[in-house]
């Protein structure tokens, strides 16, 4: 019994080794993710999703080292969580430096007219972005006034307005409702006084 816990929480690896591994890998991959763009973040096609899989499987290890026990692994997620929280509490509190390491927003559809050098710059195809869009929901590029991707892979969508006759249309055919549910109302009180 006192194998296996030796096995389960000994630590082979020197604690400071333990704390550092994790912070050196946690800011690799954010500067990494950082210079290859909101892409990777966004998982856009089959390629982005397997390069993502497998920079957790990359680096593993370089986190771990050679310690495979419970207690090892335990110290490297709560030192990457405690890493994580630090920065973004710190990023929170300075968000010049947090606009700086995030970027800015890419603005792909203004105005409904697709911008060919920012999806260029992000390495964006139409048939992708037309993925994206009907998977919010739209059937096409042509139904949005504006898409922004997010410096965190997310994409926002802004719908085109109605045209100003679809909406007269649209009111129209309310207020006949409302006529046509009155009438009916009316009819039946006068069906019972009779």
């Amino acid at each position: 019994m006192h194998e296996i816990t030796a096995h389960l929480f000994t630590l082979p690896v020197p604690l400071l080794e333990k704390i550092i591994r994790p912070i050196l890998v946690y800011a690799f991959l954010v500067v990494l993710l950082r210079v290859f763009g909101k892409r990777e973040l966004a998982q856009l096609n089959p390629f982005d999703l397997v390069v993502l899989l497998s920079l957790s499987n990359t680096v593993q290890n370089a986190i771990i080292g050679e310690d495979n026990s419970v207690a090892g692994g335990m110290v490297g997620a709560l030192i990457l969580l405690v890493t994580n929280y630090i920065v973004v509490r710190f990023l929170f509190r300075h968000r010049r430096l947090d606009q700086l390491m995030e970027g800015k927003p890419s603005i792909l559809i203004k105005e409904g007219h697709l911008r060919k050098s920012e999806m260029a710059k992000e390495l964006l195809t139409t048939a992708e972005l037309q993925s994206v869009i009907r998977r919010q929901g739209f059937e096409g590029i042509h139904d949005i006034e504006t898409c922004i991707l997010e410096p965190g892979g997310a994409f926002s969508l802004k719908p085109k307005s109605p045209p100003a006759d679809v909406v007269r249309h649209t009111e129209l055919m309310q207020r006949l409702e409302a006529l046509s549910a009155q009438v009916a109302a009316m009819e039946e009180k006068m069906a019972r006084q009779t």
